[in-house]
C-alpha cells in the first residue's frame, strides 16, 4: 500500500477519498485554488497544496501544477476523483511518467472508452448491443439520416454536460454549435456524436471491479433513470426492473467491456434499456472512473470502492470471486445541488450560512461543505449527497425522504425540497421510471408560491426583535410595536417583502409578541405568535390554531428561513425605491442577470436593431449556458458586459429599447 496519495479533486468526493485514505493509514494531500483555501477537503488533509487562481483550468486541470504537488510532498500515486482530470488519458499518462500510479485504469483504456466512438466499436466487436449513431465529421448528415429525435453527446465527456436532445431536425446547427460550446469548457475538446434516441428508456449501469491479475468482477446494476437535462439527480441499487437473468446477463456483457479494453480498477458499463423489454438493453459508454453514485453499490455490497481502487493500484488481486458478490437491502442517492427550482432550476450561489446535514442508522452524507462555506458559479454544483440503506425500497425511499428533510443549507438555495417531492411521486414509489419523467412532471413539483406561514414568520421576526427589551427587563412604551393608539383599535404596521421569483408581498402586523394578527392584501386577520424556540435559529409559529417549525437565520437582505429540505431568502422591500430603481434601469426594457455566473458571448453592440426573442448574449454558471434574449423588438441602448465578464445574479447586462410605442 502507499504512503502518500494526492487527490486531484475538490468538493465532496475529495473529502470521501480522504476519509478512506485516513482509514487505511494512508497520508492525504489535497490541493486548491484560491476559492477554496478554506473549503472542507482542504481541512481534512494531511497536507494542503496551493495550485493556483480559481480558474480550473490554472488549478484543478492544470497537469503541471498537479505533477509538482505530487512532487513537493512526495506522493506515491494520485486519486483523480471524478470530473476534472478523472478520464483524461493525458493526464494519466503524465503521472506514469512522472513516476506516479495513476489510481485508475491506464492511458489506453482511458482513450478507448473516452472516445464514445472507438469505445462502441471496440465492445461491439466483443459481442455487446450497441445503439444506432455515428460521429464527426458526419455528424449532421448522420443526424438527419437518423431522424428526429436523436441525442447530441461529447465524444470526450460524461456526466451530461454538453449532452442535446433534438427533436426538431431545423434547429439542429444552431444545437450543434451550442453542444460544441459546452462540451469545449467541460472537457477541452468539442468532438460530438449523434445517437438514436429512445423514446421513455431507462438508463441502468453496471459496477465492475478488475484487478492487474485477470480478474473482473461486476458488482450489481444501479438505476439512474431520474435525471434532469440528461444529469442524474435519484440513483438506487438494485433496478425494480431487472430481474435476477437480466441482471446476469447485462453483468456478463458489462464485464466483457471492461475485458475489451484491458480495463484495471473501478468503472461503470452504462446501457440503455427499453421499459417495456430489459432484455434489449444497448451499451451507451463506459466511465473510466468512479461514479457519483457509487455510495450505493457500497451499502448494498459491503465493499468500499475507494479502498479496492487503491488496493488494485497498489497491485494486490481482487479478495473474492464472482459469485462471492451478494446483495443486501436497497440503497438510495440524492445529489443536493446549488440551484433554485423555483427559478428554472437556475444555478445558484452565495455562503452557507447555516448548515445541518442527516447522518444516523443507514443514512449518509457525503459533502464538502461546512458553515460557511461560499459556493461559486465556478464550479459544479453538485454540494453533497444524502444516501440511505434499508431493508426493501419502500423503506429506503421513506428515509431518504426523512433525511432531505432534515437538511439545511440557509444561504444557497438548493434542490433537496424538490427531490423530497420526487420522491413521493406516485411512478417513483411503483418502480415506473424513464429518463423523460422527471422533466414531464417538473412542473408540478416544484413549489411555485411561497407559503403564508413564511411571510407571517419573517413578518413576526421583523416586527419583534429578539433583542427587544433591556436587560432589566423594562420596555420603553414609547418602543413598543403593539400598534396602540389614543382612543382606538390598535394600528397595523406594514411590512414590505419580497422572495426572488416571486412578487413583493405586504404584512400587517399588529398587537403583541404573545398575542399578535397578520393581515396579507386585505384578507381576513390571522392570530399568529411565535410559540417557542428550538435549538439555536429554530423557531416554531403558531399561526392560526397550526405550528409551523422553520430554521432561521439572518442575511444582509433580510431572512433565510427553511424546512423539509425548501428554503427561502425573504428580502426586506422598499416599494418605493423598487419603483424608483425600476424607472431608472427601463422596467421591462431591462435585461438582468439570472444568476451568478459568467458572460461567454455577446452577439450585439449599442446601438444594433434586434428582434423579440433574438438572441443576445449567453451567461454560463456551473458548466450550463443561459441565453439572454431580447424582450421586444427594438434598439440596443446599453450593453455594460463583454465576454468574460463576471456578473451577479439580477446585475443589468443590457437595455433594449422599444422599436414603437405600440412594442413599448
Amino acid at each position: 500500500m502507499f504512503d502518500t496519495v494526492l487527490v486531484a479533486n475538490r468538493g465532496e468526493i475529495a473529502v470521501r477519498v480522504i476519509r478512506t485514505l485516513r482509514q487505511l493509514g494512508v497520508r492525504s494531500v489535497a490541493v486548491y485554488s484560491d476559492a477554496d483555501a478554506d473549503a472542507l477537503h482542504v481541512r481534512e488533509a494531511d497536507i494542503a497544496v496551493r495550485i493556483g487562481p480559481p480558474p480550473a483550468a490554472e488549478s484543478y486541470l492544470s497537469v503541471p501544477a498537479l505533477l509538482d504537488a505530487a512532487r513537493r510532498t512526495g506522493a506515491q500515486a494520485v486519486h483523480p476523483g471524478y470530473g476534472f482530470l478523472a478520464e483524461n488519458a493525458g493526464f494519466a499518462r503524465a503521472c506514469a511518467e512522472a513516476g506516479l500510479v495513476f489510481i485508475g485504469p491506464s492511458a489506453e483504456a482511458i482513450a478507448l472508452m473516452g472516445d464514445k466512438i472507438r469505445a462502441k466499436e471496440t465492445v461491439k466487436a466483443a459481442g455487446v448491443p450497441v445503439v444506432p449513431g455515428a460521429a464527426d465529421p458526419e455528424l449532421a448528415e448522420a443526424a438527419r439520416e437518423l431522424g428526429a429525435p436523436v441525442l447530441l453527446k461529447p465524444s470526450a465527456g460524461g456526466g451530461g454536460k454538453g449532452m442535446r436532445l433534438v427533436r426538431d431536425l431545423s434547429v439542429l446547427d444552431e444545437e450543434i454549435a451550442a453542444a460544441r460550446r459546452e462540451a469545449r469548457a467541460s472537457f477541452g475538446d468539442d468532438t460530438l456524436l449523434v445517437e438514436r434516441w429512445i423514446d421513455r428508456p431507462r438508463h441502468i449501469e453496471i459496477q465492475v471491479l478488475a484487478d492487474t491479475h485477470g480478474n473482473v468482477v461486476h458488482l450489481g446494476e444501479r438505476e439512474c433513470s431520474l435525471q434532469r437535462r440528461h444529469q442524474k439527480i435519484i440513483e438506487e441499487a438494485p433496478s425494480v426492473l431487472l430481474d435476477a437473468e437480466t441482471r446476469a446477463a447485462m453483468g456478463a456483457a458489462a464485464v466483457e467491456a471492461a475485458r475489451s479494453c484491458g480495463y484495471v480498477g473501478a468503472g461503470t458499463v452504462e446501457f440503455i434499456v427499453p421499459g417495456g423489454d430489459p432484455s434489449a438493453y444497448c451499451f451507451m459508454e463506459m466511465n473510466t472512473r468512479l461514479q457519483v453514485e457509487h455510495p450505493v453499490t457500497e451499502l448494498i455490497t459491503g465493499l468500499d470502492l475507494v479502498e479496492w481502487q487503491l488496493r488494485v493500484a497498489a497491485g494486490e488481486p481482487l479478495g473474492f470471486a464472482q459469485e462471492d458478490v451478494r446483495l443486501d437491502g436497497w440503497a438510495v442517492e440524492a445529489r443536493i445541488c446549488a440551484e433554485d427550482p423555483a427559478r428554472g432550476f437556475l444555478p445558484s450561489g452565495g455562503t452557507v450560512l447555516a448548515l445541518s446535514e442527516p447522518r444516523g442508522d443507514g443514512v449518509r452524507t457525503d459533502s464538502g461543505l461546512v458553515g460557511g462555506s461560499e459556493v461559486s458559479s465556478l464550479y459544479d454544483p453538485m454540494l453533497s449527497k444524502v444516501i440511505v440503506h434499508a431493508a426493501d425500497r419502500p423503506a429506503a425511499l421513506r428515509k431518504l425522504r426523512a433525511a432531505l428533510g432534515e437538511l439545511v443549507t440557509l444561504g444557497v438555495p438548493t434542490n433537496a425540497g424538490f427531490l423530497r417531492r420526487l420522491l413521493a411521486h406516485p411512478d417513483v414509489v411503483s418502480g415506473e421510471l424513464d429518463t423523460g419523467l422527471v422533466e414531464r412532471d417538473a412542473d408540478a413539483l416544484v413549489d411555485a408560491t411561497v407559503p403564508e406561514e413564511v411571510y407571517a414568520a419573517a413578518a413576526l421576526l421583523r416586527h419583534f426583535p429578539r433583542t427587544a427589551g433591556s436587560a432589566a427587563g423594562w420596555v420603553d412604551p414609547f418602543g413598543s410595536r403593539d400598534g396602540w393608539r389614543l382612543g382606538g383599535t390598535p394600528a397595523w404596521t406594514p411590512h414590505h417583502f419580497r422572495v426572488p421569483g416571486h412578487e413583493p408581498v405586504r404584512v400587517g402586523v399588529r398587537g403583541t409578541a404573545a398575542s399578535a394578527e397578520l393581515l396579507r392584501d386585505g384578507a381576513p386577520a390571522v392570530p399568529g405568535r411565535l410559540a417557542e424556540r428550538g435549538g439555536p435559529g429554530e423557531i416554531a409559529l403558531d399561526l392560526g390554531g397550526v405550528t409551523h417549525r422553520f430554521t432561521v437565520v439572518p442575511s444582509p437582505e433580510g431572512l433565510w428561513l427553511g424546512r423539509d429540505g425548501d428554503s427561502w431568502h425573504v428580502l426586506d422591500h422598499d416599494p418605493v425605491e423598487a419603483a424608483l430603481s425600476g424607472a431608472r434601469h427601463g422596467g421591462a426594457d431591462t435585461l438582468a442577470a439570472p444568476m451568478p455566473g459568467t458572460v461567454t458571448v455577446v452577439k450585439v453592440s449599442v446601438g444594433d436593431e434586434v428582434e423579440a426573442g433574438q438572441s443576445l448574449l449567453v451567461v454560463e454558471a456551473m458548466k450550463m449556458e443561459h441565453v439572454i434574449a431580447a424582450p421586444h423588438a427594438g434598439t440596443v441602448t446599453e450593453l455594460d458586459v463583454t465576454p468574460g465578464s463576471t456578473v451577479a445574479m439580477d446585475q443589468i447586462l443590457a437595455v433594449v429599447k422599444p422599436r414603437d410605442e405600440e412594442d413599448a
